[in-house]
């Protein structure tokens, strides 16, 4: 599941965050780095995985 996770997050950060960490306030900060550019959401969402955050 982690792969997938990790594939989502470079593909659609927001998705990636929201499977990894649920709607917590990772995901709303994923969500707003999102909006300013597609690159910090990514790198946030890969951190989330990487890191194996829960919320």
């Amino acid at each position: 599941m982690n792969i997938v996770n990790l594939i989502l997050a470079i593909l659609l950060p927001p998705l990636g965050a929201f499977l990894q960490v649920g709607l917590t306030k990772h995901f709303v900060i994923n969500l707003v780095l999102c909006l300013f550019g597609w690159l910090p959401g990514i790198i946030h969402a890969v951190w989330l995985v990487a890191t194996k955050q829960k919320g």
